[in-house]
Parts: structure tokens; sequence; C-alpha cells
């Protein structure tokens, strides 16, 4: 099984599902988060799940998202390098090492970053590695794709938004999926962190254990009677990009995609 790639010509101003105005009425109730002093961050949870950009005035500028992740594996690979550490400490012995994704002796895990997106217009459309969607800063969707990540690098992969446009942005769907046939999110620690123009970074953690799953739609950005909210979403699926659509009511057509060899 392959992720999703966009059809060309897919798109359209078809109606939002239930699942999406559930989500709303969901986000409408719940509480803002605040930054933590410490770290400068905000951190959204189940129990504090959005945050006001506008609150936070940071509704303007280039929005930086970032996707980062590291491989959980047992301890059994480089034991014999930790002997002596273990001898010191033996309940080490029973407890996963944490690796950086795609080391020696890790199973390899393409992570992509994407985004569904929605225009004040009603065009709709995605920006994604697969399928050269990467978007654009200066026209529309003011959603640009920095590269396509494939090995693990420290500063994974990179979305910018350009909100000097925010109202011409109805919503945002930012989404994480697998590439290969393998489902690793029970064993991957991924994290999606945005970095505002100003003001506090907000971090959403993928620490819902899902192992069959091969999609992950991670937090909305929504234009609500001109306030840019982000909520956050972490709703794991078992498909690709189309079922993420029919999740949030895209209305958008999707076929089978493919990476070129590198």
């Amino acid at each position: 099984m392959y992720p999703d790639r966009l059809r060309e010509g897919a798109g359209g101003s078809q109606g939002w599902d239930m699942a999406f105005w559930d989500g709303l009425r969901r986000g409408r109730a719940a509480q803002f988060d605040s930054g933590s002093a410490a770290s400068n961050s905000i951190e959204l949870t189940r129990r504090r799940p959005q945050v006001s950009l506008s609150k936070q005035s940071a509704a303007t500028g280039n929005l930086r998202v970032n996707l980062s992740w590291r491989m959980r594996t047992s301890d059994i690979e480089g034991r014999s390098r930790q002997s002596g550490r273990l001898l010191r400490n033996p309940s080490k012995l029973f407890r996963p090492e944490v690796v950086q994704a795609h080391t020696q002796g890790v199973v390899n895990v393409d992570l992509d970053l994407g985004c569904l997106y929605e225009m004040a217009d009603g065009s709709k459309g995605v920006v994604q590695p697969l399928g050269g969607f990467l978007g654009s800063l200066n026209e529309v969707p003011y959603v640009r794709l920095s590269g396509d990540d494939r090995f693990g690098a420290p500063s994974g992969e990179t979305l910018f938004v350009n909100l000097d446009h925010r109202d011409e942005i109805r919503r945002l769907l930012f989404f994480v999926y697998i590439y290969d046939q393998t489902p690793a999110f029970d064993r991957t620690d991924a994290k999606v962190t945005l970095y505002p123009s100003n003001g506090p970074r907000v971090e959403i953690e993928l620490d819902e254990r899902a192992p069959q799953a091969r999609s992950c739609a991670v937090f909305m950005v929504e234009n609500v009677k001109g306030e840019l909210i982000v909520r956050r979403e972490v709703r794991f699926v078992y498909g690709f990009q189309a079922e993420l659509d029919r999740l949030y009511g895209w209305g958008l057509q999707w076929g089978r995609g493919f990476k070129t060899r590198t």
C-alpha cells in the first residue's frame, strides 16, 4: 500500500462533512493553552487543544511548521557496546533505547509532512512532497514546503505559511504520513513544532500509539471571523491522504503515488 497523490485538476468547492463541524464545535468550547515561561513554548494537549495566534500577536509574517522524529527500538542492538553501562545500571536493560531516525540497524521510516488547504474563495488542494506539490509563499495557497527529507536529518521537514495573506485562508490541515509500507507510528517519537513570527512556539507531540496507522491529522489552522486559531487534532487513520480528506470533508480526488528513487 502506498500513500495517495492528488489527481491533476482535482479541487472545487464541495461541502464540509459533519466531522469538521463537530470538531469546530469542540474547538470553540475548549480553553486556550498558555505559554511556558521557562521554555517559551505552548504545548497543545487533549485537555488544552487550541491556541489563538491572533491573541498571541503571531498572526503575521511567516509561520514555520517543522516535523522532527526519532525512532524507538529495543536494547538488543548495541548491547555489546553498552555492556559497561548496563552493569552499572541493570534496570536500563529493560528500557527501550531511543536513537535518531535512520541510523544504522534501524528500520527506515520515511515520514512526510503535508498540508490540505482551503481558501476563502473555496479553492482547495494539497502541499506535499509526493507529486511535487510544493506550493508557494507569494501566491495561493501561501504555503510552501522546503523539501523532502528522506533520511531523518535533524532539521526534519518544514512547511512555511505566509500569514500576511491570512484573510485569504479559510482552513489548513497539517498531516503526517509514512511513505513506505511499514506502519511504525508506535515506534516513532514524532513532534510537530510551530514557530510563529512573534511569541512562543507551539508544540504538538504525536504521542498516542497507533501501531497500524499510516497517517495522522496533526493540527488545523482555521480563520474564525478573522481570528487565526490553531487546534490540535492528532487523529490517526489507517489509510493515507484520501482517508484524511474524507474525515475532514475536503472533497478532492486521489490516486496512487510513488516517489522516484534517489
